[in-house]
């Protein structure tokens, strides 16, 4: 199972490429930057496992997964998505609902994992990004008690990553 599947990330904080290597330790696989993908040959490859980070409710490049799924028909699929948000937080399953069109979901599984914020890592526009959506959300006149507690935790740097949160991608890759 281990040499027949690869974990191929994109991180910008860590948090993403941190699952990747727990997934790839767990699974004894390959693990490639995205950066690096264009000389991986996917040949060789039964499961493919994208890691990408949250980005406005998608995942970031996802479109360079989804330009490859027809070409990867006779491979097992899998995506996960490492955010901010606490794997209760139930948008999170209105979101993954949106990644892939119908058909694609029928051919690709999705995961969500806790990571958290580093704002020292984080690029200048996302972290201008969020001191918009901060700002933005301080500003609402009807607070709810879930918006106070979502200014309080996304206003500084946090981590809610734990390896435990591997356990369905790796259960899924061991089938």
């Amino acid at each position: 199972m281990g040499k027949d599947t690869i974990v191929i990330y994109n991180s910008q904080t860590g948090f993403t490429r941190r699952y990747a290597q727990w997934i790839s330790e767990t699974l004894k696989c390959e693990c490639v930057e995205l950066s690096d993908a264009n000389k991986v040959n996917f040949e060789q490859y039964g499961t493919i496992i994208f890691g990408g980070w949250a980005c406005a409710g998608g995942v970031s490049k996802i479109k360079w997964f989804k330009s490859n799924i027809k070409k990867w028909n006779d491979k097992r699929l899998a995506v996960y998505c490492v955010g901010g948000s606490p794997i209760e937080n139930p948008e999170i399953e209105v979101a993954m609902k949106t990644w892939f069109s119908e058909e694609e979901h029928q051919r690709v599984k999705s995961f969500y994992c806790p990571g958290g914020f580093n704002y020292e890592k984080m690029s200048a526009s996302s972290k201008l990004m969020m001191k918009m959506f901060i700002g933005a959300l301080k500003a609402k006149k009807d607070k709810t008690e879930e918006d106070k507690i979502q200014i309080e935790m996304i206003s500084k740097s946090y981590d809610i990553s734990d390896r435990k949160y591997i356990e369905p991608i790796v259960a899924w890759a061991k089938q």
